[in-house]
Formats: C-alpha cells, sequence, structure tokens
C-alpha cells in the first residue's frame, strides 16, 4: 500500500534579511530554499548567486526585503580564494578538465614580486567573462554554448578591483592566496587566470569563499546547521530588517497623512535635498515605507512596502 504525501508545512508571511554562510556543494537556489523552508516563509530571494563550488556569505531576502534584493546585487564583494599555478583548465577552476600545464617558478614568488602584480590588477581592469558563465547571448546561457563545445565572442567588460592582496601558501609552492574587494561583476575565476597568464605558468581557482557583500560581513552569518538547531524565535531574531539592505542611503521621515499618501505612490512636497535614492520611513511607529528619488522639492515613489507588508513587519518584531 503506497503511503500518502506528506503534508507540505504551511507557509506564512516572513520578513527580513538572513545573512548565511553557505557551504560546499549547495547552490545558492538550494541554499534559499532551505531557508525558506526552515522559516516557514512564503516569498524568499538571494542577492547575488554564488556557484556550488563557492562557500561564504549568501544574504537571503525574505518576504518585503526581496523587493530591495536589487540593491545588494549591485554592491561591492569581498572573496578570499586559493589559485593552483602551472595548470590551466577549460572553466577556469577546479571543476574543469586540465588543457594546459607550465612549470612554477617558486623561487619566483617574492613579496615584493607578488605585491606588483596585485597592484598591476588594482583599479579599473577589463575581464573578458568565462564561457562557463550565465551571461546570454541571443538568449541561452555562454555555459550551455560552452557544454555544446562552442565557443562564443564576448566583449571585454570593465570592472574595479579595489583591493587585492596575494600571498603564498605555505608548503604548497603552485598556490596562491588571493584576498579580493571588487564591484558587482567581477569573475574571480577570470582574475585568476589573468594573473596566473601574467606570472607565464597559468593557473585555475581552486576554492573560493565570499567574505563580504555591501555592508555585510561573514562574522555576521549563521550556517544552515545552527539554523537548523534553533528554535523558530531564535531564527527570526537571526533576521535583520529590511532596511538593512539600504545601509548608508540618505532617509525620509514621514507623518502618518503624508506617509499614507506616499504608500498610494503620490508625490509629496518637503525641503529635501536632491537625491537619487532614499530610504522613506513612516514616524509613528518608525517602519520603512519603500524607497524613492528626490528632485526638485518632490519627493517620488519608487518602489512600496504593502501596507500589510509593513503592518506584519511590526508584528513580527513584537513577537521575536
Amino acid at each position: 500500500m503506497t503511503a500518502a504525501p506528506s503534508a507540505r508545512a504551511p507557509r506564512r508571511p516572513v520578513h527580513g534579511v538572513l545573512l548565511l554562510d553557505k557551504p560546499l556543494g549547495l547552490s545558492a537556489q538550494a541554499a534559499v530554499a532551505r531557508v525558506k523552508a526552515l522559516l516557514g516563509a512564503e516569498k524568499a530571494g538571494h542577492t547575488g548567486t554564488l556557484d556550488p563550488l563557492a562557500s561564504g556569505l549568501l544574504p537571503v531576502c525574505l518576504g518585503a526585503a526581496t523587493k530591495f534584493a536589487q540593491v545588494q546585487l549591485e554592491a561591492d564583494k569581498a572573496y578570499d580564494a586559493l589559485l593552483r599555478l602551472g595548470a590551466r583548465t577549460t572553466t577556469g577552476d577546479a571543476e574543469g578538465e586540465v588543457i594546459a600545464t607550465a612549470p612554477v617558478d617558486a623561487d619566483r614568488l617574492t613579496p615584493a614580486r607578488l605585491a606588483d602584480l596585485a597592484c598591476r590588477f588594482t583599479g579599473v581592469i577589463e575581464q573578458i567573462p568565462p564561457m562557463y558563465s550565465a551571461l546570454k547571448k541571443d538568449g541561452k546561457a555562454l555555459y550551455e554554448y560552452a557544454r555544446a563545445g562552442v565557443e562564443v565572442e564576448r566583449a571585454p567588460r570593465r570592472v574595479t578591483i579595489h583591493a587585492l592582496q596575494l600571498e603564498p601558501v605555505p608548503h604548497d609552492p603552485a598556490a596562491l592566496r588571493l584576498r579580493v574587494r571588487c564591484s558587482k561583476g567581477t569573475y574571480v575565476r577570470t582574475l585568476a587566470e589573468d594573473l596566473g597568464a601574467a606570472l607565464g605558468c597559468g593557473a585555475h581557482l581552486i576554492a573560493l569563499r565570499r567574505t563580504a557583500t555591501g555592508p555585510f560581513e561573514l562574522a555576521q552569518a549563521v550556517t544552515l546547521e545552527q539554523l537548523q538547531h534553533a528554535t523558530m524565535e531564535e531564527r527570526l531574531q537571526r533576521l535583520l530588517p529590511p532596511e538593512a539592505l539600504l545601509h548608508g542611503w540618505p532617509q525620509v521621515t514621514l507623518e502618518e497623512d503624508e506617509a499614507g499618501r506616499f504608500l498610494a505612490g503620490l508625490r509629496r512636497r518637503g525641503r529635501w535635498p536632491d537625491a537619487e535614492a532614499v530610504a522613506v520611513f513612516g514616524a509613528r511607529p518608525r517602519a520603512l515605507l519603500g524607497i524613492g528619488r528626490c528632485r526638485g522639492g518632490e519627493l517620488i515613489p519608487v518602489r512600496l512596502l504593502a501596507p500589510a507588508e509593513i503592518a506584519q513587519w511590526l508584528t513580527q518584531t513584537h513577537a521575536s
């Protein structure tokens, strides 16, 4: 006799940002699904994917916070990585097949040479996106072409390397540790390959860990195992408010009547300096209403929370 399928756990509105330390071997989407299930949340998304072979900081947006996920997609990121020198692969990382090898002269990897190399790759640089990436050409992801053995011409893209450190790995002369803080759209795999080319021996990525995104640091993150062993109350206490995604933005605060009109999508007038992006709050109770822009003394709504979402967030905050 076939057992009846177990009933799906009920979902409910949950709002906020959970900073997750994503483990190796799990896709970003699968990690989000696990968080969503553990919190019983109706809606969840992430703020920038991490490959299964990468670990580290993955901000998971829940409920109302998903409306502002794009902000973190645009944010600077920081990574720790390990490079294997002396070999290039089809994918630029350890998943691919080795396509070229070259000897590694470890004696030449002096601190001075590595510092000079890091300096050369700091600032605005150009990268050619890897074939094994999710960028699209004629509606298809580049990795689909790559898996079919088709090479597609890619235009170089400008990215910014804000800070770069290169260090030898003790007892492993064919490895380098890389620490980088970079703009959105930077491919660390491509950076590894370009560094290997500059050293004359080739290189590929063998480990990658995201340590920061925007204002968030890995030290703030929780693991899936920790979440699994926590009570629901403890899980909710881990959530940052949706406005955490708007860290550092100018703020506008509206009294009750003005807040209601703003939430209805109406422009408001006031003595606000021009700003392309502001976080808008209601005064009493203090709560995020949405985001807007200020132009010529007008506050223009851009992205609004629903009154129900605001009420649910306030209730959730009080309950936890």
